[in-house]
């Protein structure tokens, strides 16, 4: 079965603490691992959750306050020392590459065996990767300094290959392709067979947001309006909501409407700040918004295509 999965490998805020390292996590397309922000001690946790370092080939950069990205010196050093090949592509603001680069010199990506590329994604709207699985799209975020999301989503995939239909008609295998795709078929003697008495419908695409800093905002709502799973920041409960909105966060009830607001299926809460020793009053807040909500933890993984 192709997999798709989310790694939950930091799901803290700024100020470290003994229960959550800061923002990072890790999804598994296929084999292909892309990481989503990067805090301290992203190395380490890629390690205890036994993800190949060998597959990572992407880094997405939210914005460059240092919790989301201060892990990558320390990730960068760690791949070089694995001896990781081929291309390596960080997502991230110009200021961040520039600094990158220097730093690169001294943790390995400097005459490193791999290349080290960056991609300068900027606040406004674009699709910053594609490949044959996935898009990688960016919104714009609300928070204290240039910030944006990732909307990644599925490709359509192919139909389903009914083995009893094509073969009680002879269909030979090299129509087998053309018909995954959706194409009917014609028989030597020109008789056209529907595509749909030959196969059966394709597994249905799979999309995940993910949201981490920001104020609940109407643009975001209507960018990832319909997606299958968000990841929202919800730094605070409902007793620091001043707090939250004057440091340019959001609180757990207020994810939950982003997520009711954007009619998705599946919410996910993160970024929790050093107050709590506690996020289960922040999961009861949201679900009385969105029901099915649910708290990051370190070590979690997801299953994106798991159907509810």
């Amino acid at each position: 079965m192709p997999r798709l999965e989310l790694n939950i490998l930091g799901c803290g805020s700024a100020k470290p603490t003994a229960r959550h390292l800061p923002s990072c996590q890790v999804l598994n397309v296929r084999d292909n691992l892309l990481m989503i922000d990067c805090g301290e001690g992203a190395q380490m946790a890629m390690a205890r959750q036994r993800l190949k370092f060998s597959r990572l080939r992407h880094i997405f950069i939210s914005h460059l306050h240092g919790d989301h990205w201060f892990g990558l010196p320390g990730l960068l050093s760690t791949l070089a020392l694995h001896e990781l090949t081929g291309r390596l592509t960080i997502h991230i603001f110009g200021d961040g590459a520039r600094l990158l680069r220097e730093v690169a010199k001294y943790a390995g990506g400097d005459g490193a065996p791999y290349d080290l590329e960056f991609n300068v994604i900027g606040t406004q709207p674009a699709r910053i990767h594609e490949d044959n699985a996935i898009t990688v799209d960016t919104i714009t975020l609300n928070h204290r300094v240039p910030a944006v999301g990732f909307i990644i989503r599925e490709k359509p995939k192919l139909r389903h290959i009914n083995p009893d239909a094509t073969c009680r008609l002879g269909v030979p295998h090299w129509a087998m392709n053309s018909l995954r795709q959706g194409q009917d078929y014609i028989t030597p003697e020109g008789v056209v067979v529907p595509n749909a008495q030959l196969t059966s419908a394709a597994d249905p695409s799979v999309s995940y947001a993910y949201c981490s800093d920001t104020r609940p905002s109407r643009r975001v709502v209507e960018a990832i309006g319909g997606v299958d799973w968000l990841y929202h920041e919800a730094t605070y409960g409902d007793e620091c909501q001043r707090q939250a909105h004057a440091r340019y966060h959001s609180t757990a009830r207020e994810a939950a409407q982003v997520a009711h607001d954007a009619g998705v299926k599946h919410l996910i809460l993160g970024h929790y700040s050093s107050r709590y020793d506690n996020e289960e009053p922040l999961l009861r807040q949201a679900q009385e918004v969105f029901a099915d909500t649910r708290l990051a933890r370190e070590g979690m993984v997801v299953d994106l295509l798991e159907q509810k």
